[in-house]
Formats: structure tokens, sequence, C-alpha cells
């Protein structure tokens, strides 16, 4: 597929509301009897956004509102939703989940928030889930990883959505090809370098268990946990190497990647382990690191050529010719959280009604650019994502960055993780 690198862009001011246009006055607010989505008619229907627009991981954040705005821009284009704008309001927690709580509230009471679009890592997902739970209102989280935030049944609500991966599918992924790898060169001897949170903790424990499914051999001789946002990570470094394992696993993610794989680099770690970085591959990340290593395993994340089709290639133009950041994960993830909404919406013809919102949106398959054969499905039952990209492929230091990817078949994903499920007591 064709690069795009000097296609103009255009910022996005994170300081102030998002608009996809102004929407026009209110009708019918002086009729009553009329249902409250018909007298809303005309207003814009406001998205409140939480997710994190400052620090470390900002990057990471600024692309999941380019994400969304792609999908309201094509939609306001076209005239909206039964003649509603749609509007993102954006809010920054810094990555603090207190602060991601306090803003959703925020975003619904003092705003006038109908939806909630979650753009917090795992840290802030949760809180975020809890709010909504008590205020009632439809919530897509888009960026958090962690399984257990819809598989397990005490986290669920009926009207939350997932739009992102899930910890679970990219470990029976990751675990089949790692242990493909692991057989073929002798590694037996396994490290982990991970941050200590929830997603840290849970994605470096699926991808583990199912290395050792398809690969019994493997022990892990060490395992090490850096804070989030950690500014050095020399102590973790040294004591990998002086456990010498044959292979090391990471999911630390963002600035934390970049910053650990510069640091990592001086002690020629890539140079003396298979390593496998699950989140390397994001564009904004694999730039930013300073000299490339070759051969590292990525997961897969967002890439203008996986899949390598003419949609996706044109959603790609269309953000980098509307952003100033680069594509990640979270970028595809929270459009396809807009995409889901709007497909709702379409529905229930503009009504944002808690019920009506959320039974429309549980178990709809979309057209998508991000979807395996162009689909995507909200899978009813736990309301979470199936049917996207996994896989794996290994980084080389210059322009495509990553090569030799290889997906996963859904059928083996589905079927490894509702075995997953039934051993944690979530089906």
């Amino acid at each position: 597929m064709k690069k795009t690198e000097n296609l103009p862009r255009r910022g996005i001011d994170r300081r102030t509301v998002l608009k996809g246009a102004v929407g026009v006055a209110a009708l019918g607010t002086a009729v009553t009897g009329f249902p409250a989505y018909l007298k809303a008619a005309g207003k814009p229907i406001k998205i409140g956004v939480p997710t994190i627009m400052s620090g470390r991981v900002a990057i990471l954040g600024e692309s999941a509102v380019a994400g969304a705005m792609c999908t309201v821009r094509r939609v306001n284009a076209a005239g909206g939703i039964e003649g509603r704008m749609l509007e993102l309001v954006v809010r920054d927690s810094r990555g603090k989940p207190d602060e991601a709580a306090r803003m959703t509230r925020d975003l619904v009471n003092n705003e006038g928030c109908e939806i909630i679009l979650d753009g917090e890592a795992s840290s802030g997902s949760f809180a975020v889930n809890e709010v909504v739970r008590d205020i009632k209102r439809v919530c897509v989280h888009t960026n958090s990883e962690a399984s257990s935030l819809t598989a397990d049944p005490k986290n669920r609500i009926p009207w939350a959505f997932r739009s992102a991966r899930q910890g679970i599918h990219d470990a029976v992924g990751g675990g089949i090809y790692a242990a493909a790898v692991a057989k073929q060169k002798g590694l037996k001897k396994w490290a982990t370098i991970s941050p200590d949170y929830a997603y840290g903790r849970e994605n470096t424990a699926e991808f583990m268990e199912y290395l050792k499914i398809f690969a019994p051999d493997v022990e892990v001789v060490l395992q090490t946990w850096p804070k989030l946002f950690q500014p050095d990570y020399t102590e973790n470094v040294t004591a990998v190497l002086n456990a010498a394992p044959q292979a090391v696993y990471s999911c630390l993610w963002g600035g934390d990647l970049v910053a650990f794989s510069d640091q990592a680099s001086l002690y020629g770690l890539f140079d003396q382990f298979e390593a496998f970085a699950v989140n390397l591959g994001d564009y904004p990340v694999i730039k930013a690191v300073k000299s490339v290593p070759k051969g590292v395993h990525s997961g897969s994340r967002y890439h203008q050529n996986i899949p390598d089709t003419a949609e996706n290639e044109a959603w790609y133009e269309d953000f980098m010719a509307n952003s100033n950041v680069l594509p990640t994960n979270w970028s595809w993830e929270t459009a396809t959280g807009m995409d889901f909404i709007v497909a709702g919406l379409k529905e229930t013809g503009g009504d944002t009604d808690v019920e009506k919102l959320s039974a429309a949106m549980r178990g709809k398959t979309i057209d998508s650019p991000f979807g395996v054969g162009g689909k995507l499905t909200m899978r009813d039952g736990d309301n979470t994502l199936i049917n996207y990209m996994v896989g794996y492929s290994k980084t080389i230091p210059e322009e495509p960055y990553i090569v030799d990817y290889k997906q996963t078949a859904w059928a083996d994903i589905l079927k490894y993780e509702e075995e997953w499920k039934k051993r944690n007591n979530f089906a």
C-alpha cells in the first residue's frame, strides 16, 4: 500500500470542546407529550470523553480523540443522526483514576453528555465503569485491555461495552505464536517486564498461561514490575540481565515502552534475548524509539497495511489528513467505539435512552476497516468486541516497521477463551 507521510495534518485543540458541527436550535421544547428525544431534535448529541491528554502517554489520548473524530466528521457531514450533530466533549484525566471518575460525573451532570466514550487506560476504566453503573449512561470502553473489565460478571453492566482489545484474545494469539518460536529456537527460560497495575498483571499472566499451554517446557525465571510512568528502568533491566533468560516478554506501552526500550538498548538487552513486546508496533512508539531493534516480536496494534485493504488505507489517509498525531491502537479502538454508538443511534432514531440504545448496540455486527473480512461484532452476553485483527509481526528499523504478520484464527481464540472463562468462573 502507498505511504502517506507527507499528508497535511490539522491539529486538535485539547483545551476545548471538540465539535463536529454547530447544532441547530432545539425543536419542540414547548410541546408537551412528545418523547424526550423528539423534543431534543436538532440539539447536538454530546458524547463525553475522559482520556489522557497530558504527560508521558498524552500521544495515545490525542490519537484516541483523533480516531473518534474520523467518525464524527463523516456522520456530521452526512447530516448527523436525524438532524442532530455529534459533539465530543473531551476532558484530561492525566491518567489518574480518581480524576477519570470525577470527570465522568461532571461530563454528564454539568456538560449534559448523553453518552460516555471512555478513552482511559485500564487504571481509569474500572473507575469510569463504576460511575456509569451509578449514573446509568451508555458507555463504551475504548482502550482498556484488562480482560476482567468485561469478562468478570461482577464488572459487567448491561449498558457498558468494550471496543478495545481484550487481553485474553491477544494472550491466545500471542501464546500460539510465541510457543511456535520457542519450540523452533529452544526458548525454555523466560522473564517478564510489565507495568504494575491491572492491565500489566493480567496481560502478562494470560500470555504466560497460554505460552505454557502450547509449549509446556517453558518456565518463568523472573518477573519484574515497574510502576506506571516510572522514569528509570535500570533496576528492572539489571534484574533481567542477571537472571539470564532466553526470552523476555513485556506489555509496557506508550511512553513507558519508549523509555524502557531506549534504556534497555544501552545494555544490549535486545541483542541477548529473544524479545516479545506486544505494544511496540504502535506508530508513535516505534518511531520514538531512538534505535529500533530488529526482530522484536510485536503484537498487532494499528497499521495501515493490517488489514491490507483499500478501506483501511482510506481510513489511514483520512486520519493523517485531519490529525497532528500518528494513529495508534487507541485510534482504531476509539473510532470503532464511535462506530458502534452511531450504529445504535441510527437504529433508535437518535434516541439516547440507555435501555433502547444499549439494546440496539448489543450483538450488532458492523462494516469496519479494522475487522477480519471487513466486519466487527459487539458480542452479546458480555458486550465485548470480536473479529478484530489479532496476530504478531517482527520489527525492522525503517518503514513499514513491522513485517511477516501472522494472523491468529478467531476460531482458535474463541475456543480457548471459552475454556479460560470456565476455569475462572466467568462463563
